[in-house]
């Protein structure tokens, strides 16, 4: 269930906080060839199934790193939401994108969300999220990412 908030200023009580952690969701090889059409980033390793399984240090296909990062503002609408005093909100960039671990197709992720700062403007809010990509059984997480979102109010 997620965190509703009554408008994007009641995101003050959870600077320096996580905020919440999603469900598993499982990062399909169909998902991954989808992602390679619509981007036109048909590499191998995304793609090719066998060659993958022998040539690969993964052992076979993964995601594309711009995929998983993609996936973060679906993981943020399921750990919260802002109900009220929001105009518009626009992905506004990111700050730091990393992506410490492969995510192998097939593979459950789920995201960890924080919030590193909040910053009110004269028209928006602007919130600065800390995002981890975590794949079920792994030590290192698929993607980090510091992503910031601006709320017109």
């Amino acid at each position: 269930m997620p965190l509703v908030l009554k408008n994007p200023p009641a995101l003050k009580e959870f600077v320096g906080r996580e905020i919440g952690v999603t469900e598993w969701f499982r990062l399909t090889q169909e998902r991954i060839d989808e992602f390679a059409l619509a981007t036109e980033d048909r590499q191998w390793i995304h793609l090719d199934r066998a060659r993958a399984s022998k040539e690969s240090p993964y052992g076979g296909t993964i995601a594309h790193g711009f995929l998983t990062l993609s996936l973060i503002s679906r993981f943020a609408h399921e750990v919260m939401r802002i109900d009220g005093g929001v105009r518009l909100a626009v992905n506004y960039g990111l700050n730091r994108v990393r992506f410490p671990a492969a995510v192998p197709a097939e593979s459950r992720i789920r995201a960890r969300v924080g919030l590193l700062a909040l910053k009110e403007n004269t028209d928006s809010v602007e919130a600065i999220y800390n995002v981890a990509v975590e794949i079920e059984g792994a030590e290192k997480p698929g993607c980090v990412a510091e992503w910031i979102v601006r709320y017109y109010v």
